[in-house]
């Protein structure tokens, strides 16, 4: 009596599909001169059957897992989750599998979830954060893998991909000039913060392009409250605009505004930055935000990381331009 339970095997699929196994194989591939309809028959039994490759051989065979790790010490996801999305959307297309690990702020922990990753015999490596500036680099002995920074920063010979944060200020706050504000003012998070410093710069110049002087600069927490508090300090001679360095702080100014009687953006015009759905739709108007392009900035790691694993050297820093989402807040 047969085993219905059995593992069906790459011998069944070529026995079903009436095909050889090599024809099973360059299917499964995608290689070699193989008729559609061929192709197309060949997939057909390999869905019906539940077939699975083993790639423990195949990987015997090709020296590589087909699979990278994700190490990060974003606890929440808020930054993580948009770019593994784009990252494991161009590498599926490959045939490359992520495994994530979060690390939170432990350096022993990240050991140990990295010798994990390595034991897997992984192909390659991203490491990405919830802040990026840079970061001790990760060191790989005696196994030559490509390791990309995302939303992060390793050595000065790595890979790095970043949001463009200067030039997303620009966008912010050239927006907000082509709407008539001229009193444009900046609150924002702590100056030990990289990207505080270059989202600064942006909104100084495009400032200066338009032969405007810079109103107040306010340094506090990542936080609504710090948004509430430092637009009550504003509210003797409020600016006629606001650039806030996150979706957080904005929501607050948002809602000191409103108890204070003042009209956005009739009387002061509101930018964010994040484009962080839950604060952008929460805020009341809808808050126009400057958008990180998280996802495109993890697609592009993984076409480059998918290049560095068939051998392609890559190093340098780049950075990727930003996006502004227009709502009732302007």
């Amino acid at each position: 009596m047969s085993d219905d339970r059995r593992t069906p095997t790459i011998h069944d699929v070529a026995r079903a599909a009436g095909v050889s196994i090599g024809t099973v194989s360059k299917a499964l591939n995608g290689t070699g001169s193989l008729s559609q309809a061929t192709r197309d028959r060949v997939m057909t039994t390999i869905r019906a059957l539940n077939f699975r490759p083993n790639l423990l051989a195949k990987s015997l065979h090709t020296g590589l897992s087909g699979s990278v790790g994700l190490i990060s010490n974003d606890s929440f996801g808020r930054f993580t989750m948009p770019i593994m999305e784009g990252l494991e959307r161009v590498l599926s297309e490959d045939g490359i599998g992520v495994f994530m690990a979060n690390a939170t702020d432990d350096p022993d922990r990240e050991r140990a979830h990295l010798d994990q990753l390595l034991a897997k015999q992984i192909d390659g490596l991203v490491v990405t954060s919830r802040r990026a500036d840079r970061r001790p680099s990760i060191e790989i002995q005696g196994l030559p893998i490509p390791v990309i920074y995302v939303f992060s920063q390793g050595g000065e010979d790595a890979l790095t991909f970043l949001p463009d944060d200067e030039g997303g200020a620009r966008l912010a706050t050239e927006h907000l000039i082509a709407q008539g504000r001229r009193r444009i003012a900046h609150i924002t998070g702590p100056d030990n913060f990289e990207a505080v410093r270059l989202r600064e710069i942006g909104w100084r110049a495009a400032l200066s392009a338009a032969g405007l002087q810079p109103q107040a600069l306010l340094h506090g927490p990542w936080s609504e409250a710090w948004g509430r508090e430092a637009m009550a300090r504003l509210l003797q001679d409020p600016p006629d605009a606001i650039f806030c360095g996150n979706d957080q702080i904005a929501r607050g100014v948002a809602d000191t505004l409103r108890e204070a009687g003042l009209r956005c953006p009739e009387d002061v015009a509101l930018v964010g930055f994040d484009n962080w759905d839950v604060m952008v739709s929460a805020c009341r108007p809808a808050l126009t935000s400057v958008d990180m392009n998280l996802t495109a900035l993890g697609a592009e790691a993984g076409r480059q990381l998918s290049a560095m694993i068939k051998g392609a050297r890559i190093t340098g820093t780049h950075r990727l331009p930003c996006t502004l989402i227009h709502r009732e807040s302007t």
